[in-house]
């Protein structure tokens, strides 16, 4: 019971992204084709929200749940890293219609293609371990 808290956290979120169509593989490959403003609305509403967010922990002095200070780590400038990752996720994103988020909710959503998609996703994380040391970051 312990997890009661992220388990109603994930399921508001699945809703969320369910009601709000962002799940949709059609509304994605609008958002790819340029055709539709309704994912980049939602793209735009969660950075602002998190640029919101990361100022109030920032201004609050807010803690953690364990009570430690929440400290962000400057990001290393290095370009090629953010190009090539941003490119292959954006790649991966269009090709299955779906982002790590989604592919959850629309497993859950009862579409089971998706675990093919979560099975790549996790073959891609695990690749990327294997060779991180030897990519440019």
């Amino acid at each position: 019971m312990k997890f009661i808290k992220y388990i109603l956290a994930g399921t508001l979120f699945g809703i969320v992204m369910t009601k709000s169509e962002a799940v949709s593989w059609y509304r994605i490959q609008e958002m790819f084709r340029f055709q539709s403003f309704h994912m980049y609305g939602i793209i735009g509403t969660a950075v602002l929200l998190g640029i919101l967010a990361v100022y109030l922990i920032k201004k609050t002095g807010a803690r953690d749940i364990s009570g430690s200070p929440i400290v962000f780590q400057a990001k290393d400038k290095s370009y090629p890293r953010y190009l090539i990752g941003g490119t292959i996720f954006g790649l991966g994103w269009a090709l299955t219609g779906a982002c790590p988020g989604p592919m959850f909710v629309n497993l859950g959503s009862g579409y089971p293609a998706m675990i093919i998609v979560i099975l790549g996703a996790l073959l891609g994380t695990y690749l990327y371990g294997i060779i991180k040391d030897r990519l440019p970051h």
